[in-house]
């Protein structure tokens, strides 16, 4: 029988839902909530009920029946680390999502808004795979300073579904193989997959690997500290050169890879240094991530939507292709990924992990 999904993904100023039979989507609508509507409210989980009021409305005029649904899935929140996976919305996950466990952000409302609708109905709701996934193995941790250990922060609802995907239409078990994943979008993480975990990676979001549209990446730590000490930046200054400002935005004003492929094209040597910087970067990082492997490395997988991008991919095959075949996935399909991993909960293929 088929089964059917409603599929919730929260941003800061939207709700983006889908419904899906099996993993066909039956259609999608991105609900924009203007700075006054959100203004209104205290906190993050106080926008529940408004943001669950338009779900509901939405469905309606779709003339969709609510209770012909199997599953509700949210996106995943800022809980503790956990390992990867399909989690049911336990009452101990709902309370972390509530409180922010890890910080408040938008995503934490996807399991409470699955978890509310899908106890309404009587069916059961899912988060998958949310940014706090940590499986890092004990070496990956080390710093160098004991106070700042490495962590774990990356795109792992994306990374875990292209190498899902890849092993599935190998007609492999993603468990038993050892890959590289290359998410490249507003940020860039690079992680290895060992036999279904993903043992390191660099962090995507501030002070790790290569750099990005709009982050710094890894950047010389004594020159870092001059910085923050030389009065002419404040904490929150400094912090927007890393992670927002950095990247792109700070060599070309923009973070669009398109723009800059056009500036390359309009003959802007910086640019073209630009680019071709970014691509050593990553690949370097792909190297790194192949010796965690100890070179045994069976596919390199590339995502985001910087893949879409031919030369930023060629280069990724003349400087890394020599590790192993690359398999290229562009773009990213949160809402898809999310379904699927709680398809493959639903259709016995792995057990609903407890939080």
């Amino acid at each position: 029988m088929a089964v059917k999904s409603l599929i919730i993904n929260p941003g800061s100023t939207s709700t983006k839902i889908g419904v899906f039979e099996d993993e066909t989507l039956l259609f999608e609508e991105t609900l924009r909530h203007s700075t006054e509507e959100i203004a209104q409210y205290a906190s993050i989980v106080d926008q529940k009920d408004f943001r669950k009021e338009i779900i509901v409305n939405l469905l309606k005029e779709k003339n969709f029946d609510i209770n012909s649904l199997n599953m509700v899935v949210g996106r995943g929140g800022m809980l503790k680390p956990i390992p990867g996976g399909t989690y049911a919305v336990s009452d101990d996950l709902l309370e972390d999502l509530k409180i922010g466990k890890q910080g408040q952000h938008a995503s934490n409302l996807g399991g409470i808004l699955a978890k509310e609708i899908g106890d309404s109905i009587g069916v059961p709701s899912y988060i998958v795979d949310p940014v706090v996934v940590d499986e890092l193995d004990a070496i990956s941790r080390y710093s160098g300073v004991p106070e700042l250990p490495r962590t774990s922060v990356f795109h792992a609802l994306n990374q875990k579904a292209v190498a899902k995907r890849y092993a599935k239409e190998q007609g492999k078990d993603y468990a038993s193989l050892n890959l590289v994943v290359v998410h490249m979008g507003g940020g860039v993480s690079v992680g290895a997959h060992k036999q279904g975990k993903v043992v390191d990676v660099f962090n995507a979001l501030d002070g790790d690997g290569a750099f990005s549209p709009e982050r710094a990446g890894a950047v010389p730590s004594g020159a870092l500290i001059k910085m923050c000490f030389s009065g002419q930046y404040t904490e929150k200054e400094v912090y927007k050169k890393i992670c927002g400002n950095g990247g792109f935005n700070a060599y070309c004003n923009t973070n669009d890879m398109r723009d800059v492929d056009k500036m390359v094209e309009a003959g802007d040597a910086k640019a073209k240094e630009v680019r071709d910087a970014f691509i050593r970067q990553v690949a370097k990082d792909i190297g790194s991530m192949a010796c965690v492997l100890e070179g045994k490395v069976d596919q390199i997988i590339v995502t985001g939507g910087i893949a879409y991008d031919k030369a930023v991919v060629e280069g990724l095959k003349a400087q890394a292709g020599w590790i192993a075949p690359m398999t290229i996935y562009p773009g990213e399909d949160e809402l898809l990924a999310l379904v699927q991993g709680g398809l493959r909960v639903l259709n016995g293929e792995e057990q609903a992990m407890v939080y």
